[in-house]
């Protein structure tokens, strides 16, 4: 870590978005507590609240995990009485914490992460902090084979949500304004932003559009990416996700860290020119244009359903 990270008071505040998952939430502090940098660092956990009457004892449950949570600097349980969903809670709660700390690292309920993340998370928001061109650092990466006796990260254009960390002075330009951007994309725009026309996130806009879905992630890759931003993402993923184990009511039974090993590097090279790296680029667009194996599809839609559902 830099000189200027280590002589720092405070590091970088996680916030927990939660709702009613109290098997979840557990996993996912649990990993964060095992950092070695947890016991310097405050938690700020975002609580959403019951959809019906139902979920309320979850909920409590999950409240409950929180309130005799310890291994942190501190912990701060900000609750809501009603449901407003994932993407405002992302919103609001993303936006005060930058407001009180100027930096942040955000995690959801379904996210486990290596010892190490914490490490690299405050590295790279320190070794960037006055790169502008540079809005995001991922947690995680997309399994690329190629990757996996990779150490570092990359730069490039596509954002992940999975565990992530920005600045208040990027933070504050998010917007999620659908319509706004199907106005301002043009089909030049819209190829770039699906990876030169290998993926399609542009549809996920659409759907935000028709009210089909009603998601936030999408809508933070397109501001980065109309204000040309780089994310930075690491070769091998330090966190995954637990979700896609049949306990969300629109997740399929698959689980995502299943064989994956999760980045353990405290200390990772990480790149000095800001640039968007052409050779992982090209990974990356290798790995979205292969055809999918049978589990992978089974993934991936268990993927879209979440991000419809919770996002």
């Amino acid at each position: 870590m830099s000189d200027k990270t280590a002589e720092a008071v405070t590091l970088a505040p996680v916030c927990l978005f939660a709702f009613n998952r109290p098997d979840h939430t557990r996993r996912t502090l649990d990993a964060l507590a095992a950092s070695p940098l947890a016991q310097e660092t405050d938690l700020i956990v975002y609580l959403d609240g019951p959809r019906t009457e139902e979920e309320s004892p979850l909920v409590e449950k999950v409240a409950s995990i929180i309130q005799v949570q310890n291994g942190f600097a501190s912990v701060r349980l900000n609750r809501r009485d009603a449901n407003v969903g994932l993407a405002e809670s992302i919103r609001s709660g993303v936006t005060l914490t930058m407001q009180e700390y100027g930096r942040a690292i955000v995690v959801e309920d379904d996210i486990v992460t290596s010892q190490a993340f914490l490490s690299y998370m405050n590295q790279a928001l320190d070794r960037y902090e006055n790169e502008k061109k540079v809005w995001h650092i991922a947690g995680y990466n997309e399994p690329i084979a190629a990757n996996r006796d990779m150490r570092g990260a990359a730069f490039w254009r596509l954002m992940s949500c999975w565990g992530w960390a920005s600045w208040a002075d990027r933070w504050q330009h998010f917007e999620r304004q659908p319509q706004t951007l199907i106005n301002r994309f043009r089909p030049d725009d819209i190829r770039r932003f699906n990876l030169d026309g290998v993926a399609d996130f542009w549809s996920q806009v659409v759907a935000n559009d028709s009210g089909e879905l009603r998601t936030w992630a999408i809508f933070w890759y397109a501001t980065i990416f109309l204000n040309d931003g780089l994310c930075l993402s690491p070769h091998l993923s330090y966190c995954g996700n637990i979700g896609f184990d049949g306990s969300g009511t629109h997740s399929g039974p698959l689980n995502t860290l299943q064989a994956e090993r999760l980045n353990q590097d405290m200390t990772p090279p990480l790149p000095d020119e800001v640039v968007e790296d052409l050779e992982a680029l090209a990974r990356l667009k290798a790995y979205y244009t292969r055809r999918p194996t049978r589990l992978e599809r089974l993934r991936r839609r268990c993927q879209k359903l979440a991000r419809k559902f919770r996002r």
